[in-house]
């Protein structure tokens, strides 16, 4: 993945085979990434990489991504779901996001038009940090997949490293897992992760 912002502008975040070429998603919405970083880095955050993507921070915890999706630019808000969002600009990635919330942009001009309300949501998510507020995630966890059971029983230390998973990231891979439709499918998402489950990284990290 790429490691630094020149890079990401350049040639993409590097995490999917279109990396640095132009049906890269990044150099899709070039021009609205880069009028998108510029109204963020008048925000105070500190900006570094993450994951492949700008990420911004306040201290040591994560507000805010910068990124592309096919269909457009994105600011996505880490603890998007405690935002008032009077004006309902924000949108869930998915139907089991708890947390995650997203500003899409498919224009310079739609950006420019919401510029003041942009800053309003990142500074409200600013304050967010310095009160220190967490999501309350839901306490029942979806159920294991049968295929994650089986390799539990069949790789000794996989369950107790799993186990040792943040709820999150858990959480991140059950689902992930769990979307296959195919058992086969299933199977090998979770043979793939393996390893990075032993090591007590998730899926993003």
């Amino acid at each position: 993945m790429t490691k630094d912002i020149q890079t990401f502008f350049a040639s993409g975040c590097g995490r999917c085979p279109l990396f640095d070429t132009p049906q890269c998603k990044v150099q899709t919405w070039q021009k609205e990434l880069v009028l998108l970083r510029s109204i963020i880095n008048e925000c105070g955050l500190n900006e570094t990489m993450k994951w492949g993507s700008p990420c911004y921070t306040y201290g040591k915890d994560n507000v805010l991504m910068l990124g592309a999706l096919k269909d457009s630019a994105i600011i996505g808000f880490f603890k998007g779901t405690l935002l008032s969002d009077e004006q309902n600009l924000l949108v869930k990635p998915g139907e089991n996001s708890q947390a995650y919330k997203l500003f899409k942009f498919t224009s310079t001009n739609a950006i420019n038009k919401l510029e003041a309300s942009i800053k309003a949501y990142i500074f409200e998510a600013i304050e967010l940090e310095k009160q220190g507020l967490k999501v309350q995630f839901k306490k029942e966890p979806e159920p294991l997949p049968e295929e994650l059971k089986a390799k539990f029983k069949t790789l000794p230390g996989l369950e107790k490293a799993f186990n040792a998973l943040t709820p999150g990231r858990q959480r991140g891979y059950i689902l992930h897992f769990s979307q296959a439709k195919q058992a086969a499918t299933r199977a090998s998402r979770i043979e793939k992760y393996v390893a990075r489950i032993l090591q007590g990284k998730g899926m993003m990290d």
